[in-house]
């Protein structure tokens, strides 16, 4: 085989997943193929940018188009029979019963099928639930085509993705084949040679050296993924439990979860109580873990249990803010900061800011909101009475009560007294619980958090 093989790339899908890859890939000396089959989001990627806000991608995704080592196309013919490997990084979105729609998965392998050349390496980036692999495999084989197959789950995490892919704790490769996993890792390799040059063209700190090359099968690699994110969900509805309790209890969840973190054993990350989590990988990957295990007779209750308490927890926030304010939010003016799921995207699927001012608004409350990055994205998801503006002052004027419900730096740092001098009240509602309560209570503010009062 050539030397050359594997320095040609195609990646199906130009999601938040498939566009940083490919973005990233261009800059370590292969030539990428970027699929994208929306229109508006292609035309936004060839003039050198993303359609969706991600530090630091925008000047890596220009340079790459400038140097034309990356080529968005909407053409399977035009890039896979050029391509030795072959990235899928299509949807899955969520069926209405919790499990994975695969459809995307297996119209990609199909049509990748058609054009593939003999020996390239199609790799499933996509999470998807285990033993979805296998049956690509027999859907390659009814097409008479000499493809291998391996699983390369992604662990990114939105807003940080660019870092995440560069500087990865761990790279997992799981398939039979050891040329194609090889080949994949070489990539890997490749990336970790120059990702020094590339975080400056992104202008993101270096990070640790820490990696871990992680060979497996290919069903264990397909339940790494959702394993990992749905233990990370837990850890957040476990403490959200204490939260609650801390509540009753006139505990302090933060205090609590500082020292249960510095158990070596356990540790302190996703121990951070709040409004839930969202996004399009938790709430996705838990409900698919257990969908997976009703399709292996295994029933998850622990991961049903967490799943129960994240859905309440924006419900929960409302109540407390409405026992704080008389027990009426009726015609109460409420501001909202933040819509996006988390600090650092603009993505809003599942958002629990969103859940807060849908919620607070059925019940009778004129609600504004607010979101440095996510207002446009999110407009299609609130309710017709929820009033977006473009400012934190705009937000805050004259409200009776404001919630804090995404993480945002701006938003954590505006000055307490100047929440004070624009509200007409003066209660604070951190349900990130990362505001500085001492800050707050020094201006004169009612500062309350989710098992968190300071």
């Amino acid at each position: 085989m050539s030397n050359d093989f594997g320095k040609t790339i195609t990646v199906l899908g130009a999601g938040y997943v498939g566009l940083t890859s490919a973005a990233l890939f261009a800059h370590c000396g292969y030539k990428v193929y970027l699929i994208e089959p929306n229109k508006e989001r292609l035309d936004v990627i060839k003039k050198g940018r993303s359609f969706f806000y991600e530090e630091g991608l925008d000047p890596i995704i220009k340079m790459a188009i400038d140097a034309g080592d990356l080529i968005p196309t909407n053409s399977y013919k035009d890039s896979v029979p050029q391509s030795d490997v072959i990235f899928s990084c299509v949807g899955t979105p969520d069926n209405p019963d919790g499990s994975s729609n695969l459809s995307y998965v297996f119209s990609a392998a199909e049509e990748t099928a058609k054009h593939a050349k003999k020996g390239a390496v199609y790799v499933q980036k996509s999470t998807v639930p285990v033993g979805t692999g296998l049956k690509v495999i027999d859907l390659f084989k009814e097409k008479n085509v000499s493809i291998d197959y391996v699983s390369n789950p992604e662990f990114l995490r939105e807003g940080t993705a660019v870092y995440d892919t560069l500087y990865f704790d761990r790279v997992v490769v799981g398939g039979d084949n050891k040329h194609a996993v090889d080949t994949v890792l070489d990539i890997y390799f490749a990336l970790e040679r120059f990702r020094d040059h590339i975080a400056h063209v992104a202008k993101i700190p270096n990070g640790a050296r820490g990696d871990q090359y992680i060979a497996t099968s290919l069903n264990s690699a397909e339940l790494i993924k959702v394993t990992s994110n749905a233990f990370l969900a837990l850890k957040i509805s476990f403490a959200n439990s204490i939260a609650m309790l801390a509540d009753k209890a006139g505990a302090d969840v933060v205090e609590v979860m500082d020292a249960v973190g510095a158990d070596n054993r356990i540790g302190r990350a996703f121990f951070n109580a709040g409004r839930g989590y969202g996004g399009g990988c938790f709430p996705k990957d838990v409900s698919g873990l257990i969908s997976s295990g009703l399709e292996y007779g295994v029933d998850l209750e622990i991961m049903q249990a967490a799943q129960k308490q994240n859905v309440m927890m924006p419900e929960y926030v409302v109540d407390k803010l409405q026992n704080t304010i008389d027990g009426q939010l009726e015609n109460k003016r409420v501001a909202v900061l933040g819509l996006a799921f988390k600090a650092g995207t603009s993505d809003v699927r599942k958002s629990p800011g969103i859940a807060i001012a849908n919620t607070l608004e059925k019940v009778g409350a004129n609600v504004v909101a607010y979101d440095p990055r996510a207002n446009e994205e999110a407009a299609a998801d609130l309710r017709k009475g929820v009033h977006q503006v473009e400012t934190i002052e705009e937000a805050i004027k004259d409200v009776d009560a404001a919630v804090i419900a995404t993480e945002w730096n701006e938003i954590l740092n505006y000055p307490a007294a100047s929440f004070k001098r624009h509200m007409n009240g003066s209660l604070l509602l951190d349900a990130v619980n990362q505001y500085d309560v001492t800050e707050a209570k020094a201006a004169g503010l009612e500062y309350i958090g989710v098992g968190h009062n300071g």
